[in-house]
């Protein structure tokens, strides 16, 4: 932090901690910020986004924060419902991400801005709204301190209309993130029109959103195509929207060179850029190349790297779980909750090993790939600017609310070129 006096970063400690998080941990040292504060760090460093490092099990959360503190750098912790939710399957969720990320934090001295995210909290349908209302509020009652409230599965009006209904239960103070169109196959791009609906949709009705994420041609998990992100798509999109003032948040990041992901950064909007499926692979010793994704053997199996990662032994167990379960591909992130704990009990070496190659693979993207070294004190800065916790909004109301009614919103809809592919993962 050394672009801020001591005293600087004293005050912004004290101010800059949501009253969730004073509340959870009120002798804390730990930097648990909203994620407003993220995102401000890299628009004010300019053509810079930072990783949101899903933290599919400890040693990808501790190598992700040392990484950062390396890079000096502001970053976001974050787990997606279907990791780290009710139905998880990860260790690492919804209601102990916080707890773990405030430990850590004291424990290793790290004292970059952290924002925790929950992200991809999918609406289905009717059923999943009414479980929001209960579930929302405790994500943030554990630490939560921002959110991905996304219905992009359902039609683009029942998108939004659900995306509003369920603001309400996010405070003014946290990060928020919207979704369209996502991860819907070939023939599911977002477009221009469907993004603006939603923003402006939002809008009318005071909701500012902080990101925006898109179906731009990502896959989340391991990526089989090299078709990658769209970014001039992206670019087009993030043009149209530059009057609400919204982020993009670049999802499924695996299956995309660096360059493309420099591209991401230079050209776009983009200020959150998730990474999972990598981080977990690099910490269980599997090999992985530049674009993220695990490589293979000409037998399709996974190539474990000789002492790096977990134990030859465990490995191979891990491996004949995933064989016995009829597990292939993607599906070995299944493998995260039953092997945890196991995970926790190999030598301190061991342990090391993995939280290092995290570490490192976090620290180039930071500091080669996204712009996002010594963005810290930026972070630092906007909570001084604000002399609050609470950054407020990067806009203001635009739309009339009396033309975003529920009638005139589903009227609207009919009349947007959406092309819904068959449904897809979803999943980071």
């Amino acid at each position: 932090m050394s672009a801020l006096s001591a005293r600087d970063y004293q005050r912004a400690l004290e101010l800059g901690r949501p009253p969730t998080i004073v509340k959870l941990f009120p002798n804390s040292k730990a930097f648990i910020v909203s994620g407003k504060a993220i995102d401000r760090a890299m628009i004010a460093k300019g053509k810079a986004m930072t990783i949101a490092a899903n933290g599919r099990n400890q040693m990808v959360v501790q190598g992700a924060m040392k990484a950062a503190q390396r890079a000096n750098a502001a970053i976001i912790i974050e787990i997606a419902k279907s990791e780290g939710g009710t139905g998880a399957y990860c260790a690492v969720n919804f209601w102990n991400m916080a707890r773990l990320v405030d430990s850590l934090a004291n424990e290793l001295g790290i004292t970059v801005p952290i924002a925790i995210h929950a992200d991809h909290y999918g609406i289905k349908g009717d059923a999943d709204v009414e479980k929001a209302r209960v579930e929302i509020p405790s994500m943030f009652d554990a630490g939560v301190t921002s959110i991905a409230i996304d219905a992009s599965h359902l039609p683009d009006a029942e998108n939004l209309l659900a995306s509003i209904e369920l603001s309400q239960y996010v405070p003014q103070w946290a990060g928020l993130e919207t979704e369209v169109g996502e991860i819907k196959g070939k023939e599911g791009l977002s477009t221009v029109e469907e993004a603006l609906f939603l923003v402006r949709g939002l809008n009318a009705h005071g909701i500012f959103p902080d990101w925006i994420a898109l179906n731009n041609g990502t896959t989340h998990g391991i990526e089989a195509s090299d078709a990658g992100i769209q970014v001039e798509l992206t670019s087009e999109i993030h043009r149209a929207l530059e009057p609400y003032r919204v982020s993009g948040a670049q999802h499924g990041t695996s299956g995309n060179s660096s360059e493309r992901l420099r591209r991401i950064a230079s050209e776009t909007a983009t200020t959150k850029a998730n990474v999972a499926t990598a981080l977990q692979m690099l910490t269980w010793g599997v090999k992985v190349n530049d674009y993220g994704n695990a490589e293979l053997d000409e037998d399709g199996n996974f190539i474990k790297v000789p002492d790096q990662g977990v134990t030859e032994g465990l490995w191979q167990e891990m491996v004949r779980h995933a064989a016995d379960k009829g597990w292939k591909g993607g599906d070995f992130k299944k493998l995260n909750l039953p092997f945890e704990n196991r995970l926790l009990a190999q030598p301190r070496e061991v342990r090391e090993r993995m939280i290092r190659s995290a570490e490192d693979f976090t620290y180039r993207l930071l500091t080669e790939v996204f712009n996002a070294r010594d963005t810290a004190p930026l972070a630092v800065q906007a909570i001084l600017d604000a002399g609050s916790h609470e950054l407020g909004a990067k806009t203001a109301r635009i739309e009339d609310p009396s033309d975003w009614v529920p009638d005139r919103i589903r009227q609207r809809a009919l009349t947007l070129d959406s092309k819904k592919g068959p449904e897809g993962d979803f999943d980071d």
